[in-house]
């Protein structure tokens, strides 16, 4: 929909993820090579042990909350997609609470405005 954008949530969310380089990998790959990758794999696991759940799930919300957006603003919009999605979220958001931390406040709000959009776009779609 022409001119339509997505409202952001009230405060953004402290989400990072740093990006890690593996090893890469031939047709034949050596031993050397698969243990450079499992030593990679354990390190990033390492790493991801070191961030709190709360922040790691809050993450994939906002991933989830990301693709209904995507599905929201294709042309034409993929309702059934981006339900499902903004189910996700649903799901997550008020099934989990307060223990999402102290972005849950956010993420109900992210919530709140995806819905909608959501509502916002099918009653356009259905009026044209």
């Amino acid at each position: 929909m022409a001119g339509w954008e997505l409202p952001l949530a009230a405060t953004p969310l402290r989400l990072s993820c740093k990006a890690i380089t593996l090893p890469s990998v031939s047709d034949t790959p050596s031993s050397d090579t698969i243990d450079e990758a499992q030593q990679a794999i354990n390190e990033a696991r390492e790493r991801l042990a070191g961030i709190p759940a709360e922040l790691v799930v809050s993450n994939h919300v906002m991933g989830l909350y990301e693709l209904a957006a995507i599905h929201l603003g294709s042309e034409p919009p993929s309702l059934v997609e981006a339900a499902l999605a903004i189910d996700a979220v649903g799901c997550l958001v008020e099934g989990l609470g307060s223990r999402l931390g102290p972005d849950s406040d956010t993420l109900v709000a992210a919530l709140s405005n995806i819905r909608l959009a959501f509502v916002q776009i099918k009653n356009a779609a259905s009026a044209g």
